[in-house]
């Protein structure tokens, strides 16, 4: 891989630019989303405010407050964590991890555990150290302790290469632990008036490669219905809904799929298979 990808907080900022002052408010945490029955909801606020809507949007994630209006089902651990941590200024102060991520991304792997590094921009390593291990486990780490959780971590690593552990020991963050969480890959809801879901609160899955991308990919879908029906708000959503639905569903299935190529069983033999051409298409 020879180009770092774009990174979200770009991303973030160029559409957050196209958008009219005050489109977005923020300081606005969601504590409620309550029915009033007619497609119309009421939500509230941390900040003590409220409003009601007549058409209600979840795009609020993994642990999403608008799902159980639609929704019973809650997330489910996956049995895999991810590490964040960062190195700055790397080709300077860390050349031996600067020389092994190289200018793109790099995999190192063995069944159930491994590193994912890659280059961002102004001279940055972002690492995401994968471990199978119980919720437990991880509850056993002080994740707000720079130093114990680095040794922590880096003890599940002994006697990988020196460059690789330098990925966590002389990470200039303290480390993040994201707990992958998951919902059936054919997740979905009878039609309720007023209200739908997107990205990670209608489909989150494991890791796969895809799941800002079908993000972005549904809202810009459900805006185009909408705005392509502004009378008929519940033929938009009924529309998207059909289509979101069987796509987070395939995109579920290849995530796992990809997930098991990495880290399962044949790590790191079915991965460089793929590169190399060695190993079924997939």
């Amino acid at each position: 891989m020879s180009a770092p990808e774009a990174l979200r907080g770009d991303i973030r900022r160029i559409l957050l630019a196209s958008l009219p002052a005050g489109t977005v408010q923020w300081g606005k945490k969601l504590r409620t989303a309550t029915s009033l029955g007619g497609g119309r909801h009421q939500l509230t606020f941390d900040d003590g405010t409220a409003t009601t809507t007549d058409l209600l949007v979840g795009a609020d994630g993994t642990w999403s407050k608008v799902r159980p209006l639609l929704s019973p089902e809650t997330p489910t651990y996956s049995g895999m964590s991810y590490v964040d941590t960062f190195l700055h200024d790397v080709d300077a102060a860390h050349p031996g991890a600067a020389a092994a991520v190289g200018s793109g991304a790099m995999y190192a792997l063995t069944p159930g555990k491994g590193f994912l590094a890659h280059r961002e921009a102004d001279d940055v390593i972002h690492t995401y150290v994968v471990l199978e291990r119980p919720l437990d486990w991880f509850a056993g780490i002080d994740f707000t302790d720079a130093t114990a959780s680095k040794a922590a971590v880096a003890a599940e690593f002994t006697g990988w290469a020196p460059e690789l552990l330098s990925l966590i020991t002389d990470a200039d963050t303290t480390p993040v632990l994201r707990s992958i969480h998951q919902l059936p890959d054919n997740h979905r809801w009878s039609r309720t008036p007023g209200v739908t879901l997107l990205g990670d609160a209608a489909h989150v899955t494991v890791p796969g490669g895809e799941g800002a991308n079908t993000a972005l990919l549904d809202g810009a879908e459900l805006g185009r219905l909408i705005a392509d029906h502004p009378d008929h708000p519940e033929a938009a959503l009924a529309a998207y809904e059909q289509v979101m639905f069987d796509r987070a569903e395939i995109e579920a299935g290849a995530a796992h799929e990809t997930v098991d190529l990495i880290f399962g069983s044949g790590a790191p033999h079915a991965l460089v298979a793929l590169f190399t051409g060695d190993g079924e298409d997939r």
